[in-house]
């Protein structure tokens, strides 16, 4: 189903600080409507990230939800599960987890889990996590036919960018709790999980719901370009027009401030 391969996703882009501050600045802004709008028309999405250790997933979770109301939109960081998550299915603890109307969920890391780390460390059955391709594209297409909006993002470092990071993780005291054990562990790992990140790419990107893949050895260009995305899916043939003040409202607010306000 999908294009994407791994390799073609490291340039080393350099987006300048200011290029950088204005752009973001731009997307934020046009963050703010669409979710104004899904609040006021009662929409809902999803914003599904995966990605390598130290690619930038937090920072860009940070910059998205910097300026939106956090009363309709929920991240959820996704790590290993409960011990009363993993006695069900694991879809189970997502549907929890799912937005109602006029939210918006993120979901750091997703349930792609049981196609990666499950199968990558042998936690599953391969004939379970072979299973699961077909069962996620059954649920991501369940989502959409009760019209939540899923945009998927997966963030693409090379081995020496990823290395870079986590020595600095180390090096610097108020970052070393983002860093631990696991990630030397995946690291370890890796051309297993390019494996399993292409049969991802390979099984799980229809139309309707594509992975997106972001280079992401420049933060900056990272941050920038999974914005553009995300407010692109969001603001598909959403109308973000400005609503009508209500009449009844206006004379009740004008009866109560003594003034004509239109």
């Amino acid at each position: 189903m999908s294009p994407h391969k791994l390799a073609d996703f490291e340039t080393d882009h350099d987006l300048s600080r200011d290029n950088y501050d204005e752009q973001l600045d731009a997307l934020q802004h046009r963050l703010e409507l669409i979710q104004a709008a899904y609040i006021a028309q009662g929409l809902k999405a999803i914003v599904a990230l995966e990605g390598w250790d130290a690619s930038g997933k937090g920072g860009l979770v940070t910059r998205m939800s910097a300026t939106l109301d956090p009363r309709y939109c929920k991240v959820w960081p996704i790590s290993a599960p409960s011990r009363e998550e993993a006695a069900r299915h694991y879809l189970w603890r997502f549907w929890q987890r799912l937005p109602g109307n006029r939210e918006i969920a993120v979901f750091d890391r997703t349930w792609y889990g049981r196609v990666l780390v499950e199968r990558v460390d042998g936690f599953t059955p391969e004939p379970r996590w072979r299973a699961a391709y077909d069962e996620i594209n059954a649920f991501e297409a369940q989502l959409l036919a009760d019209g939540t909006r899923l945009v998927k993002i997966f963030l693409h470092i090379t081995q020496d960018e990823q290395d870079r990071r986590l020595e600095e993780r180390l090096k610097t005291p108020w970052k070393r709790w983002k860093t631990g054990k696991d990630d030397y562990h995946n690291r370890s790992m890796r051309s297993a999980y390019v494996a399993a990140y292409q049969d991802m790419f390979d099984q799980c990107s229809p139309a309707v719901a594509p992975w997106h893949v972001v280079a992401a050895n420049d933060k900056k260009h990272a941050r920038v370009r999974s914005l553009e995305l995300i407010c692109d899916a969001l603001g598909e043939g959403v109308d973000l027009s400005w609503p009508e003040p209500d009449a009844a409202l206006v004379k009740i607010a004008e009866k109560a401030l003594g003034k004509t306000l239109f």
